[in-house]
């Protein structure tokens, strides 16, 4: 039944997509001017420039301008449909029948209630999503997930995430409450390796995983006293399963969350060729729940300590080094970014971690929106989980290198290679080498 309304959803879109390439050229058609004799009478209605599959900004289109007029009210819908093919080529745990297709399906629907006349400053967010597929982890034996967000096995359309947005004070404030995805928009968002869903594929490369993320209800504030500096934070539940809605483990039971802290200072470098914006993040953690403490159970004659009080914390750095033009929205050029956490040896199984990379944003002439970036993870185990429980636990290295190919303003490919050292974190572990291409087209 799954695989049914997949497909049905799938096929819907393409055969809307095929309906409205004739949209563009009736447009084109009915624009031309009836005969030379009176020039027209200037319009108040600029008309609609005709549908181009080749510079369009979403494949289907304006929907006959009901996209247009949608987002004019305030309502904006995004379809983005992501897929991505990778194959355990070489090592780890498996490679025979070692590939596998996974991904996603995102229907983003933004609501701007100051737009609206609503509400100053208010804005209502919702995502529905399905999934298909987990990818080739389990083949590869990796701590790190090699096709983060797009391995999340098979999960019908659900509301995958949902939140209020709230801006006050010229902006100088934001809050947010709801069903709140806290890498990716909010914490820990290192601007060149942040967004598995066109940058690096890698979890390990999308955020610190010493960091409890989570995707919960929960609530955030941002304040921003000064233009180079801004604090927020974040506050959610400890427990909440993401593919339910949350009100189960947060309205009942104990009340266990998780809280993050992070300052972020936001200093602009000056260069010949305008400002290098830069984003230099330091944070704190602690998580409520109750976590299991590693120890020598003695084969199983002692019983497992349960307790709370994790915490840690972690910086996050991004800097634009090199910009290619003056002009002031052109992003072409060279940014570099730096992470590094730490966490409680008792409880986590990873103890340290940092990673580093960067990208080039048009390294070839001509093909201005692509990029080239390479990065670098490594995971180092608890010191205690090796003493207490796995004597071959040590360190586990990412390196992925990818090319984002603009084919068009809907459509991005990237191909994508990833090497990891000892998967799982454990000596004695098969280096793998992980193949794959990402197709990524915006309804």
């Amino acid at each position: 039944m799954l695989d049914s309304l997949r497909w049905r959803i799938c096929a819907a879109f393409w055969i809307v997509a095929v309906l409205l390439v004739p949209e563009g050229r009736a447009t084109a058609q009915t624009s031309q001017p009836a005969a030379p004799a009176q020039p027209p009478a200037p319009t108040t209605q600029p008309v609609a420039p005709p549908y181009d599959l080749l510079t369009a900004p979403q494949l289907t289109g304006s929907w006959f301008g009901l996209r247009t007029r949608l987002e004019e009210m305030g309502i904006s819908v995004n379809v983005v449909q992501t897929t991505a093919f990778q194959q355990n080529i070489r090592g780890g745990l498996n490679t025979h029948h070692a590939h596998d297709f996974s991904g996603d399906l995102r229907v983003n629907l933004t609501f701007d209630l100051d737009r609206m006349g609503l509400l100053d400053g208010g804005l209502v967010f919702i995502r529905l999503k399905e999934t298909f597929n987990e990818g080739v982890k389990a083949d590869v034996g990796s701590l790190s997930r090699t096709a983060f967000v797009l391995d999340e096995g098979d999960e019908s359309i659900l509301v995958d995430k949902w939140w209020y947005r709230q801006f006050l004070l010229d902006k100088k404030i934001e809050f947010r409450i709801g069903k709140l995805l806290t890498p990716v928009d909010l914490l820990d968002n290192a601007l060149y390796a942040r967004n598995p869903w066109n940058q690096f594929l890698n979890a390990n490369l999308s955020l610190n995983p010493t960091v409890p993320h989570t995707k919960t209800l929960g609530a955030y504030l941002r304040i921003q006293p000064a233009d180079w500096f801004y604090f927020h934070m974040v506050a959610a539940d400890a427990y909440m399963r993401q593919t339910r809605t949350g009100f189960d483990t947060t309205f009942h039971g104990e009340a266990e969350f998780n809280g993050i802290w992070e300052a972020v200072f936001t200093p602009r470098l000056s260069s010949a060729n305008g400002n290098l914006p830069g984003n230099y993040r330091f944070g704190w953690w602690y998580s409520g729940r109750m976590k299991t403490r590693f120890i020598d159970d003695l084969g199983g004659l002692r019983a497992a300590q349960i307790d709370r009080g994790d915490q840690g914390g972690y910086l996050c750095f991004d800097q634009l080094v090199w910009k290619e033009n003056a002009e002031a929205k052109d992003t072409q050029g060279i940014g570099l970014f730096l992470r590094y956490g730490f966490a409680d040896r008792r409880f986590n199984k990873i103890q340290h971690f940092w990673s580093v990379g960067g990208q080039y944003e048009g390294i070839i002439p001509g093909r201005d929106r692509d990029v080239l970036a390479f990065g670098v993870a490594q995971s180092i185990l608890s010191s205690q989980y090796r003493h207490n429980v796995d004597a071959r636990a040590d360190r586990e290295t990412v390196y992925e290198l990818y090319y984002r190919i603009q084919v068009t303003p809907w459509c991005e490919i990237t191909p994508d290679i990833q090497f990891i050292t000892h998967p799982g974190g454990l000596k004695d572990a098969r280096d793998a080498l992980v193949g794959g291409v990402r197709v990524l087209i915006n309804l």
